[in-house]
């Protein structure tokens, strides 16, 4: 095994809405469990809408032997619901979450009795102690919400302060943006691992629709040369490739503590870039 072949990596699903695509997202981990991952979170829908969805992946990436973190969003939650979802997550035996504020579901007025992930994280710690490893979210282009990159930043420092362990950031394509963002929260007192979140580029239709919903910023060369390309999936692909890699060797050669991947609930463009990264052969 090679130095960089150790290099920490965990990967993203969502849950599966149905038969078919349970089946296929359970050859997609199999595949990338290969890689030796430290653990791979589920996401949560608006509002909770996939919690069953959610912990029944979680169940079964627990009993296939990989770590597991369940996202665990609180918009719309209150404090009792919160504490029975906790407690039915330290019965399957998770370890990990992922705490978020999250989305309402359209139609819906009000937030329920937690305003911000700081809140959440709070309120897991003073019920469950250090049962859990608390991941929360980071955005090194700051929240298309915020009022500014600096309330931006001392959200997150609340979000740590409050109890988490580590972060999982926003995708993003500009190294500079997360060098930054990790230098300015260091000067905030700020010291727990800032996860790079990396999305594999497979298809330029999917990501540019995908980026323009969650707000992540696309870098207007990289938008016209995916652009430029038109229907040739295999040049797109080949092109993603490139640039993804550069983007992630630059944030291991400047001292990111993982990289954590945004599988899409597919397999091949993460194990190509994880190949190329020199990942193919890391094995637990």
């Amino acid at each position: 095994m090679t130095a960089a072949a150790a290099f920490p990596i965990s990967f993203e699903f969502f849950p599966p809405k149905t038969p078919e695509g349970a089946v296929k997202l359970r050859a997609a981990r199999q595949r990338l469990y290969a890689l030796a991952p430290q653990f791979c979170s589920v996401t949560y829908g608006a509002g909770g809408s996939t919690q069953q969805g959610t912990f029944d992946t979680v169940a079964e990436i627990l009993a296939e032997g990989v770590d597991a973190a369940s996202h665990f969003s609180c918009v719309g939650a209150t404090r009792d619901t919160v504490r029975a979802q906790l407690a039915q997550l330290r019965a399957m035996g998770v370890k990990r979450l992922v705490a978020l504020r999250g989305d309402l579901p359209s139609g819906y007025g009000s937030g329920g009795e937690f305003q911000f992930a700081s809140d959440l994280v709070a309120f897991i710690r003073a019920e469950t102690g250090r049962a859990f490893h608390i991941e929360v979210a980071a955005y090194p282009e700051v929240h298309p919400q915020a009022r500014s990159p600096q309330a931006d930043l001392q959200a997150f420092a609340a979000k740590v302060q409050a109890g988490a362990d580590a972060a999982i950031t926003q995708y993003f394509y500009n190294a500079d943006a997360y060098f930054r963002f990790v230098d300015d929260a260091r000067r905030l007192g700020v010291d727990v691992p800032v996860v790079p979140g990396i999305m594999p580029i497979a298809s330029s239709s999917q990501l540019l629709r995908f980026s323009d919903a969650c707000g992540a910023e696309i870098p207007r060369w990289l938008r016209l040369r995916l652009q430029a390309f038109g229907d040739d999936v295999a040049s797109i692909k080949d092109f993603g490739l490139d640039v993804v890699a550069a983007l992630c060797e630059r944030l291991r050669a400047g001292g990111a503590p993982g990289l954590h991947f945004y599988t899409m609930n597919q397999s091949a463009a993460t194990l190509a870039l994880c190949e190329r990264l020199g990942q193919d052969g890391a094995r637990g």
